[in-house]
């Protein structure tokens, strides 16, 4: 029989702990316990429990290890080769720390999910991407560790929550920087950086390449010197980003003149990469030079979506232009088969010359 023991909390309130002990042969093979607010729920919880684990093989089933949720996703992180990448490592870290990552597996179910879900005061389609990365794990909890941990649980939460409107696909965004958008920004990275404020990263360099390249940041900063085919004017992308896998993932890609002039006017360094920085430290400088020139709702990514725009704009067909993308899709983008050809806007550009002079001219002051 279990036994229910009465106990004064630090905050002095009181909990009532029912605990379960099955012994075979005069040993201990099993304890579990289970702490209430209130005495008749521990009593009711006991005597529900020890039905069940009266079926059986219910108690074999129940002395498979059964470890916290958060104990799960350090399992996964410690153990997968790939390597987590940053947003994936901040969303499970932030579901360790929260009530479902202090629960056990086999206490888990598809309610719970639907709270945490619930619970995150995020939008919509960050939802959807904090439950596609807790879905990785629980997907080989099962199969690899034996954790009853159940992936239909996880499944039909995820139905609840689109259904309720708290998860949603990302939206898609249409924002594109204007010329005198870009000028200012240019002009901003050209003003020599103030005393403690050193400004090393090549800014105008990236930006540009982003733009002409169509290139994500993290593709950006992972490209070598050995990766750029200059005679067939292309780039060796690594780990690209797609819906399946990302690592291991390496893509040629097709890169538009100006972006290739702009890649061979990067110094050579020791480190192999051309544009060897952070992306951290990409982002934090465009975001904040946003800030300060006032320009709203411009992000270094929608210099991606520039990027593809320009290209169908200049007549460029979706093969063409997956070409340069890589994306493996057409689908994708056919969100740009409404731009007419009208020609390539960034024809003249004045911060090519500065950035890349051709052979022969000189440059800007």
């Amino acid at each position: 029989m279990g036994t229910i023991s009465e106990r004064k909390r630090r905050d002095g309130s009181i909990g009532y702990t029912a605990q379960i002990r099955r012994k075979q042969g005069g040993v201990i093979v099993y304890t579990e316990a289970k702490t209430f607010d209130r005495a008749p729920a521990a009593r009711a919880w006991l005597a529900k429990r020890e039905k069940e684990l009266d079926q059986p093989g219910a108690l074999e089933s129940a002395k498979q290890e059964d470890p916290l949720l958060s104990e799960v996703i350090d399992r996964y992180i410690r153990e997968s080769i790939q390597p987590v990448r940053r947003t994936k490592q901040q969303a499970l870290n932030k579901i360790q720390k929260s009530t479902i990552g202090r629960m056990r597996c086999s206490q888990i179910a598809s309610q719970h999910y639907v709270s945490f879900g619930q619970s995150l005061k995020v939008q919509p389609q960050t939802v959807s991407n904090y439950l596609a990365h807790l879905g990785a794990v629980v997907l080989v909890a099962r199969p690899a560790w034996g954790y009853p941990l159940h992936a239909s649980e996880l499944s039909d939460a995820r139905i609840v929550l689109r259904k309720l409107g708290y998860t949603s696909k990302s939206k898609q965004r249409d924002r594109r920087p204007t010329l005198e958008e870009l000028d200012r920004i240019m002009e901003y990275y050209g003003i020599p950086p103030s005393r403690g404020n050193k400004r090393t990263v090549p800014m105008r360099a990236i930006i540009a390449f982003a733009i002409f390249s169509a290139r994500r940041q993290e593709e950006i900063t992972r490209i070598r010197w050995e990766d750029l085919d200059v005679a067939e004017s292309r780039v060796l992308v690594r780990d690209m980003k797609h819906p399946e896998s990302k690592v291991g993932n390496d893509t040629w890609c097709d890169l538009p003149p100006e972006a290739l002039r702009i890649a061979l006017a990067q110094p050579r360094t020791s480190d192999e990469r051309i544009f060897p920085f952070k992306v951290t430290t990409i982002s934090a400088s465009f975001s904040r030079a946003g800030q300060i020139l006032g320009i709203k709702d411009l992000h270094f990514h929608d210099l991606r979506h520039e990027g593809a725009s320009r290209l169908f704009e200049m007549g460029w067909n979706i093969p063409h232009v997956a070409a340069v993308t890589g994306h493996r899709h057409w689908t994708s983008l056919k969100r740009y088969t409404h731009l007419r050809h009208s020609g390539d806007r960034f024809a003249g550009w004045k911060w090519m010359d500065i950035l890349a002079p051709a052979p022969n001219s000189s440059s800007p002051a």
